[in-house]
């Protein structure tokens, strides 16, 4: 299925409930996080659309120069475009709470709505990476964020993870930070981490 050029699955949730949107990796798709979005908030709309950008046949959200290297602009294009369509999605489908949940490049264009438009309630962001310093945002103020991270990750440097989560609780966001020992791999401490983490939304 295609809206604003995405495309996705949709899995419409129970009246009044939150829709989650789960973003997937460099190289993943719609199908990479959507069985797990459904078992995670199983009465909850979930939406997990494909990146529209391809670096050598691996889907992105938003096109890069090099690793950990952005390209500002299609960035910025990007950001109003994910923006737009959980507005769209979300108020088609009722849904009284806006949730995230990103992983590597999905963590990235998550993250970086988050910055520009607070938009979401609850974010979940596994393995981000943010090599710039981000614009003051009072609008993130209240809003819950949580930042998945290995101590090993060559992708997400602890250094740049631990930067992010300052900046985010810098802006009064509830944050909350779950590390485990390895690299830029999901291991199961960040599984159970993200299932407290959503679990009042239930």
């Amino acid at each position: 299925m295609t809206d604003n050029g995405y495309v996705h699955r949709l899995h419409s949730g129970a009246s009044g409930k939150p829709i989650l949107f789960v973003l997937h990796g460099t190289g993943g798709d719609e199908n990479q996080f959507f069985d797990f979005g459904r078992r995670l908030l199983p009465e909850a709309t979930i939406v997990s659309p494909r990146g529209d950008v391809f670096e050598y046949g691996a889907a992105r959200f938003f096109k890069r120069t090099g690793e950990g290297v952005y390209d500002m602009a299609d960035l910025a294009r990007a950001t109003e475009k994910m923006s737009a369509y959980v507005q769209d999605l979300a108020s088609a489908q009722g849904a009284s709470r806006i949730l995230g949940l990103g992983f590597s490049n999905g963590a990235n264009i998550l993250a970086n709505v988050l910055i520009e438009k607070g938009l979401f309630d609850a974010a979940a962001l596994l393995h981000p990476l943010i090599p710039f310093r981000p614009r003051a945002n009072p609008d993130l103020s209240g809003r819950r964020i949580l930042i998945t991270a290995g101590q090993r990750d060559p992708i997400s440097p602890v250094a740049l993870t631990e930067a992010l989560s300052a900046y985010f609780e810098g802006q009064k966001a509830q944050v909350q930070t779950e590390w485990h020992s390895g690299g830029h791999d999901i291991r199961p401490n960040e599984i159970e981490a993200i299932g407290r983490f959503f679990s009042e939304w239930m």
